[in-house]
């Protein structure tokens, strides 16, 4: 995606740098035929995140991967501390969520000339230099956002108002969900985004900004949150003012996690787009074709649906995450 990677499914994984030297491969680390991942995770901010963080863990676990874990805390100066602490450590491939798209290209070629390889996971990054990664594993934002455009073509009557709650700033989530579904709803004109703010992928967040716009806003029909957690955090927003949920005013979200997919079968929420987080076993396989220099698709798009308020009672029972 370096130029913008993005395709279709959810949940992004990690994006692996062309290896240098013989075979195309890194070292295997220090413990023999041991392989050693340096993973630099964007933080704890969403459900998504903790479960896509133990699915990552349970998985290096189960492959027998040394796992050296980093949280950055939703900072870009961290990850890029951990992945040139990785370097330094001469791990067999470095793994990571990019927190926003922009301003990789020199720690990810201090890697490449390390002649270790790197994975982009779940989040893809904007680099003219396709050479510096291997393959990326994830969701297709865009096509995520264009899912909860159709929903919302398909289901409104008359002019209808919407909120939209953004990702982080510069992340590629926030920038593509928002694409998609602008490139969605632009055929029925009398769909408008009346206000668009960043609540960060975080409950409290969501509920922070959500509070903002029914004050600011006359009258809002539709929140479009790019993640549950947002919308959870909208819905708390909407009770304290007096309104129901998923009546009086709509909502669409992103990633089915437990808490949002049990929202939506009480109705709270009205439809969500799925990200799978569960990437670790792709991850893990990916990892060991790359340090063994074989060749690996430049982009692998996991499968995802949707989900309507019957669906979501129906898969609840049996849901991971």
């Amino acid at each position: 995606m370096l130029k913008k990677i993005t395709t279709a499914a959810s949940v992004v994984l990690l994006s692996v740098l062309t290896a240098c030297g013989s075979g195309g491969g890194g070292s295997t680390g220090s413990s023999g035929d041991t392989i050693t991942m340096g993973f630099a995770q964007v933080g704890a901010e969403s459900g998504w995140r903790t479960a896509n963080t133990k699915s990552v863990q349970d998985e290096a676990k189960a492959a027998g991967i040394d796992l050296k874990f980093s949280d950055a805390q939703q900072k870009q100066e961290n990850q890029i501390k951990a992945i040139r602490s990785y370097i330094q450590q001469k791990v067999s491939v470095i793994a990571f969520s990019p927190v926003v798209e922009t301003g990789w290209d020199t720690v990810l070629l201090e890697a490449k000339r390390a002649n270790i390889p790197v994975i982009l996971t779940d989040r893809s990054i904007d680099s003219d230099d396709t050479s510096l990664y291997k393959t990326f594993l994830g969701s297709d934002f865009v096509e995520e956002g264009r899912k909860a455009g159709d929903w919302m073509v398909a289901n409104a009557s008359g002019p209808t108002n919407v909120v939209e709650l953004q990702g982080t700033t510069g992340a590629a989530p926030a920038i593509d969900r928002k694409k998609g579904f602008e490139e969605k709803i632009a055929a029925k004109p009398d769909i408008k985004v009346v206000a668009s703010q960043s609540g960060d992928f975080t409950r409290s967040g969501g509920k922070q900004v959500m509070e903002a716009f029914l004050k600011s806003q006359p009258k809002i029909d539709v929140v479009y949150a790019h993640n549950d957690d947002m919308g959870l955090g909208a819905i708390e927003a909407i009770k304290a003012a007096g309104k129901v949920p998923g009546k009086d005013i709509k909502i669409i979200t992103v990633d089915a996690v437990k808490d949002g997919m049990q929202a939506l079968a009480n109705g709270e929420i009205n439809f969500i787009v799925e990200c799978n987080p569960l990437l670790g076993k792709q991850l893990m396989e990916l990892a060991k074709k790359v340090v063994a220099g074989e060749d690996v698709p430049a982009r692998v798009v996991t499968v995802e649906g949707t989900f309507t308020q019957e669906q979501a009672k129906e898969a609840l029972p049996k849901r991971q995450y």
